[in-house]
Protein backbone atom coordinates (compact mmCIF):
# COMPACT_ATOMS: atom_id res chain seq x y z
CA UNK A 1 0.00 0.00 0.00
CA UNK A 2 1.53 3.41 -1.29
CA UNK A 3 2.12 6.00 1.59
CA UNK A 4 1.27 9.51 1.49
CA UNK A 5 1.72 12.82 2.53
CA UNK A 6 -1.25 15.24 2.06
CA UNK A 7 -1.07 18.90 1.91
CA UNK A 8 -3.29 22.22 0.84
CA UNK A 9 -1.58 21.98 -2.63
CA UNK A 10 -2.38 17.84 -2.91
CA UNK A 11 -0.75 14.09 -2.58
CA UNK A 12 2.06 12.36 -2.71
CA UNK A 13 1.83 8.96 -2.39
CA UNK A 14 5.32 7.09 -2.11
CA UNK A 15 5.50 3.58 -2.89
CA UNK A 16 6.34 0.73 -0.93
CA UNK A 17 9.08 -0.03 -3.37
CA UNK A 18 10.66 3.19 -3.11
CA UNK A 19 11.25 2.97 0.47
CA UNK A 20 12.44 -0.65 0.21
CA UNK A 21 15.02 0.55 -2.34
CA UNK A 22 16.08 3.81 0.39
CA UNK A 23 15.69 1.40 3.42
CA UNK A 24 18.11 -0.87 1.23
CA UNK A 25 20.66 1.62 0.19
CA UNK A 26 20.69 2.90 3.82
CA UNK A 27 21.50 -0.38 4.84
CA UNK A 28 24.22 -1.46 2.80
CA UNK A 29 26.09 1.57 3.24
CA UNK A 30 26.54 0.78 7.28
CA UNK A 31 29.40 -0.21 8.46
CA UNK A 32 29.47 -4.20 9.61
CA UNK A 33 26.55 -5.20 7.09
CA UNK A 34 27.85 -7.35 3.99
CA UNK A 35 24.91 -6.87 2.21
CA UNK A 36 20.76 -7.55 1.87
CA UNK A 37 19.55 -11.01 2.51
CA UNK A 38 16.44 -12.76 0.50
CA UNK A 39 12.94 -12.81 3.11
CA UNK A 40 13.12 -16.42 2.22
CA UNK A 41 15.48 -18.94 4.08
CA UNK A 42 15.18 -22.15 2.56
CA UNK A 43 17.20 -25.37 3.56
CA UNK A 44 19.20 -22.91 6.35
CA UNK A 45 21.24 -20.84 3.45
CA UNK A 46 20.81 -17.59 2.95
CA UNK A 47 21.25 -15.74 -0.25
CA UNK A 48 23.07 -12.80 -0.93
CA UNK A 49 21.55 -10.25 -3.01
CA UNK A 50 23.32 -7.92 -5.36
CA UNK A 51 23.27 -4.13 -5.54
CA UNK A 52 20.43 -4.04 -7.87
CA UNK A 53 17.94 -6.31 -5.75
CA UNK A 54 18.55 -5.12 -2.47
CA UNK A 55 14.87 -4.32 -1.71
CA UNK A 56 14.18 -7.49 -2.02
CA UNK A 57 15.56 -7.64 1.63
CA UNK A 58 12.95 -4.97 2.79
CA UNK A 59 9.90 -5.63 3.64
CA UNK A 60 7.27 -2.53 4.19
CA UNK A 61 4.17 -2.42 6.10
CA UNK A 62 1.78 0.15 7.86
CA UNK A 63 0.55 0.28 11.56
CA UNK A 64 -3.36 1.11 12.59
CA UNK A 65 -2.20 4.45 12.79
CA UNK A 66 -0.20 4.65 9.39
CA UNK A 67 2.88 4.75 10.48
CA UNK A 68 5.57 3.17 8.49
CA UNK A 69 7.22 -0.52 9.96
CA UNK A 70 10.05 -1.90 8.12
CA UNK A 71 11.72 -5.26 7.74
CA UNK A 72 15.16 -5.82 7.14
CA UNK A 73 16.76 -9.26 6.16
CA UNK A 74 20.53 -8.67 6.15
CA UNK A 75 24.08 -10.33 5.88
CA UNK A 76 26.41 -9.24 8.56
CA UNK A 77 30.43 -9.56 8.54
CA UNK A 78 32.17 -11.96 10.99
CA UNK A 79 33.83 -10.79 13.77
CA UNK A 80 31.60 -7.72 14.11
CA UNK A 81 28.97 -7.01 17.06
CA UNK A 82 26.04 -7.86 15.74
CA UNK A 83 23.78 -6.15 18.13
CA UNK A 84 25.68 -2.39 17.39
CA UNK A 85 25.78 -3.16 13.91
CA UNK A 86 21.73 -3.52 14.02
CA UNK A 87 21.57 -0.63 16.63
CA UNK A 88 22.77 1.16 13.86
CA UNK A 89 21.35 0.10 10.82
CA UNK A 90 18.24 0.72 12.52
CA UNK A 91 19.11 4.03 13.35
CA UNK A 92 20.23 5.15 9.97
CA UNK A 93 17.45 3.52 8.02
CA UNK A 94 14.58 5.30 10.35
CA UNK A 95 16.74 8.65 10.21
CA UNK A 96 17.27 8.76 6.22
CA UNK A 97 13.85 7.33 5.68
CA UNK A 98 12.33 9.94 7.90
CA UNK A 99 15.01 12.94 6.65
CA UNK A 100 14.42 11.81 2.61
CA UNK A 101 10.92 10.68 2.20
CA UNK A 102 8.81 12.87 5.22
CA UNK A 103 7.32 9.53 6.44
CA UNK A 104 7.05 8.89 10.19
CA UNK A 105 8.42 5.47 11.06
CA UNK A 106 7.40 3.64 13.89
CA UNK A 107 10.12 0.84 13.60
CA UNK A 108 12.82 -0.50 12.14
CA UNK A 109 13.44 -4.29 12.43
CA UNK A 110 16.39 -6.15 11.97
CA UNK A 111 16.73 -9.63 10.59
CA UNK A 112 20.07 -10.92 10.58
CA UNK A 113 20.10 -13.86 8.17
CA UNK A 114 23.36 -14.95 8.15
CA UNK A 115 27.45 -14.13 8.85
CA UNK A 116 29.94 -14.03 5.81
CA UNK A 117 33.16 -15.22 6.62
CA UNK A 118 36.61 -14.62 4.48
CA UNK A 119 39.17 -16.88 5.06
CA UNK A 120 41.86 -18.05 3.16
CA UNK A 121 41.19 -21.74 1.90
CA UNK A 122 44.35 -22.99 1.98
CA UNK A 123 48.43 -21.38 1.57
CA UNK A 124 48.82 -18.97 -1.03
CA UNK A 125 45.33 -19.10 -2.16
CA UNK A 126 43.23 -16.34 -2.39
CA UNK A 127 40.92 -15.52 0.10
CA UNK A 128 37.56 -17.58 -0.36
CA UNK A 129 34.00 -15.89 1.14
CA UNK A 130 31.64 -18.24 2.82
CA UNK A 131 28.03 -17.63 4.34
CA UNK A 132 27.48 -19.35 7.72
Amino acid sequence: MPEGLDSQLGKVRIADEVIAAVAGAVAVSCYGLVGMAARSVQDGLSELLGQDQIDRGVRVRLDPDGNTIIDLYVMVQYGVNIAEVAENVKEQVRYQVERMLGLKVRAVNVHVQGVRVERPEQEGRTPAAHTV
